[in-house]
């Protein structure tokens, strides 16, 4: 671990000793929110951690398409994915991405992406797929088609729990960001053994798992989004249809703003819609609504993630002493791919 950059390795809870755990974050959300990404999961790690230390290493993959912006970033702060396959990482977190195809296999970095399933499956305690990820792992593990949405799930819903698995434990109800336009139905999943441990009116379901050699945990939310990644998001849908790059204008993600907030969103949107414009963005309220943003569903997230935590650590051992254990055709897991 020495010989890493420490631009590309975070150490969580710094001032305690002892082993750390160590977890990846593949990282393959667009250049508006790669740095805000790692920000949010970094804090969001940091919280649930407790006195127990933890690394963060970064990958992403090169097929991801990027800007020389997001180039500059990737080089700077990530570790190539080729250093994945020989790490140490107990957990991975893996994001989701803004989909460019009307089908997954289209996507560039399907190749790879189905190359990190099975590596995760043979070499962590428990991988996160998140958002566009959950649905990538479901359809390459069990063949789950993602379903497109008439309008797009967008804002913050409560979530029930519906199983008493150990990650949702001391919870019964949180919120969480969703933002998708595709969604995986619980009756497919159900049939295909998933557990679903989460589900919200208006969003679906919310979190599912199936355990593998490792455990596999879904969500189809973003519960690592900090108060201000909605309002990214928003903002960004408005200067698309200010530059006519979208015909609709955004609708308000749902239970996000405040009343205040809300009308004077509103009240831009009498403006560019009745002057489409993208000079208008300079008038876009982006302060006044700022100032009124937050985010009550971080102490729950921070909780999901400090379960997740310790079932890497009670499961860490265990993991190891089956990697060492002699191979036998009764014991020995499936051999992994050689990865270059």
């Amino acid at each position: 671990m020495s010989s890493l950059s420490p631009n590309r390795v975070t150490r969580l809870a710094p001032q305690h000793t002892g082993e750390p755990l160590v977890v990846g974050l593949v990282n393959n959300m667009p250049d508006a929110a790669l740095r805000l990404t790692e920000w949010q999961v970094r804090d969001l790690l940091a919280r649930a951690a407790g006195p127990h230390p933890v690394l963060l290493r970064v990958f992403s993959f090169p097929e991801v398409p990027r800007s020389e912006t997001g180039l500059d970033h990737v080089r700077q702060y990530h570790e190539p994915i080729a250093a994945l396959w020989e790490s140490d990482v107990s957990g991975l977190i893996v994001t989701g991405t803004e989909p460019k195809a009307a089908n997954l296999t289209d996507e560039p970095y399907w190749p790879a992406l189905t190359r990190l399933i099975d590596w995760a499956e043979e070499h962590t305690v428990s991988t996160v797929w998140s958002c566009l990820a959950s649905h990538a792992a479901a359809y390459k593990l069990d063949g789950i088609e993602r379903r497109a949405l008439g309008r797009k799930t967008f804002g913050v819903f409560e979530c029930q729990k519906v199983d008493d698995h150990p990650l949702v434990s001391g919870l019964s109800h949180w919120r969480v960001p969703h933002s998708r336009l595709n969604e995986l139905a619980e009756e497919d999943l159900l049939q295909a053994g998933y557990r679903v441990l989460s589900r919200a009116d208006g969003a679906g379901v919310d979190m599912f798992v199936k355990q593998r050699q490792s455990l596999f945990v879904f969500v189809q939310g973003h519960p690592e989004y900090d108060a201000t990644a909605l309002f990214g998001e928003y903002r960004r849908g408005v200067r698309r249809y200010l530059a006519g790059e979208n015909e609709n204008y955004p609708e308000l993600p749902h239970g996000y703003f405040a009343d205040d907030a809300a009308n004077l969103l509103l009240a831009f949107r009498e403006r560019a819609e009745a002057r489409r414009d993208p000079g208008l963005l300079e008038h876009f309220p982006a302060a006044e609504v700022g100032r009124q943003l937050t985010a009550p569903w971080r102490d729950d997230a921070a909780g999901i993630y400090a379960n997740w935590l310790s079932y890497l650590r009670e499961h860490r051992a265990e993991r190891r002493g089956w990697a060492n254990r002699p191979a036998t055709a009764e014991t020995a897991p499936r051999r992994s791919p050689t990865y270059a």
